[in-house]
C-alpha cells in the first residue's frame, strides 16, 4: 500500500545556510544550521511562522538539536565543540557546557522527560548528564551510537557495560533511532542502507535499500508504523514496518537532506518536515484519502 503527501508549505531560505537539523515538539519546529541562531517555528499553524529565535546561540554554527518528549527543553551541540539547554515555554537559555577538556561535543539527545542530556565526542565517548546541574547521571534505560566503522553500540546505562555490537553496516553511521516503545532500532549512513535491529536480542530484522546517497536523517512515526528518512539524495522516504517496503517517495530538489521529523498529528492528518542543503524548510501533509 502507498501513500501520498502533498507539499503544504515551504519556509524559503529559512537559514543563510545549509540547515543541518530539525527536531519538533508539540508546539514548535526548531531548526539550526551554519548559522549561530536556533530558530523556531510554529508547528501547527498552515503558514508556520517564526515564533522566537535565540541569536548567538553557538558562535560557529549549529549541527545538532534534540528536544524532549514533553517539549520543554531543547539542546543544541555547536561547532565549538559546546553543547547548549533551552528552556521553551519562558524561552530563554537554560545552561551550558563550554568546550570540554575531553573533547568536542557532537550529537546529542535528550530523554523523554527532559532531565539527561546524552552526548557523544569525537573519540566516540557517551556521556549522560543530569539537566539540572550537567553532571554526569544515568538512568537506567538504553543508549545507542553509530560508529565511523559502521558498527551500532546498545549500552545499558545503568551498568555502562555494552549489551549489542551490531553489524551489518560496512560504512560510518550518521543517524540511530529507537522506535516507540523502544522494541526496534533504525541504523543509516554513509551505506546508503537503513537496517533495523531487535533492539532487545541485537538481532538484525531488515535491511531497507533505495536510497542512493548518505542517510543522514531517521525519525519514526509516533505509532512506530512508519520510519522517515532522509537522504544526501535529496529525497525523504517513508517506510511500512510491517510490510519492510517504501510507501512514498519525495524528492525534494537536487540539494541534499540532512535532517527530516514527523511532525505532530492535525486529526486523522499526519505529516513531516525537511530541511538541508537548500536552506528552505519544507512541509508536508498526508493526501487526503492517501
Amino acid at each position: 500500500m502507498s501513500k501520498q503527501y502533498l507539499t503544504s508549505h515551504i519556509i524559503e531560505e529559512a537559514h543563510k545556510s545549509d540547515v543541518f537539523g530539525l527536531d519538533v515538539t508539540s508546539k514548535y519546529v526548531l531548526s539550526v544550521s551554519g548559522e549561530s541562531a536556533v530558530k523556531v517555528w510554529d508547528a501547527k499553524d498552515p503558514e508556520h511562522p517564526k515564533v522566537h529565535q535565540f541569536d548567538g546561540a553557538h558562535r560557529l554554527g549549529i549541527h545538532h538539536v534534540a528536544v524532549c518528549s514533553n517539549g520543554n527543553t531543547a539542546a543544541t551541540a555547536g561547532y565549538e565543540g559546546g553543547l547548549k539547554l533551552w528552556d521553551l515555554e519562558g524561552m530563554q537559555k537554560k545552561g551550558q557546557i563550554e568546550r570540554p577538556a575531553d573533547g568536542d561535543i557532537w550529537a546529542v539527545s535528550l530523554n523523554t522527560t527532559g532531565d539527561l542530556v546524552s552526548s557523544t565526542t569525537h573519540d566516540g565517548r557517551i556521556i549522560i548528564r543530569d539537566v539540572r546541574n550537567l553532571r554526569d547521571k544515568v538512568d537506567g534505560k538504553l543508549t545507542a551510537s553509530g560508529h565511523e566503522n559502521g558498527g551500532v553500540y546498545v549500552f545499558n546505562n545503568e551498568t555502562g557495560r555494552m549489551l549489542h555490537s551490531l553489524s551489518g553496516l560496512v560504512k560510518p553511521i550518521r543517524a540511530v533511532a529507537f522506535s516507540p516503545g523502544g522494541r526496534l532500532l533504525a541504523a543509516g549512513g554513509q551505506s546508503n542502507v537503513i537496517a533495523l535491529y531487535d533492539a532487545v536480542s541485537g538481532e538484525q530484522v531488515a535491511n531497507l535499500t533505495g536510497h542512493s546517497g548518505w542517510i543522514f536523517s531517521l525519525s519514526w512515526s509516533e505509532t512506530g508504523e512508519y520510519l522517515l528518512s532522509g537522504s544526501f539524495d535529496g529525497k525523504a522516504k517513508i517506510w511500512s514496518i510491517d510490510q519492510r517496503t517504501c510507501v512514498a517517495t519525495h524528492s525534494e530538489s537536487a540539494h541534499g537532506l540532512f535532517a527530516v521529523r514527523w511532525l505532530p498529528r492535525i486529526g486523522m492528518n499526519e505529516g513531516f518536515v525537511t530541511a538541508g542543503a537548500g536552506k528552505n524548510i519544507a512541509f508536508y501533509r498526508e493526501a487526503m484519502g492517501g
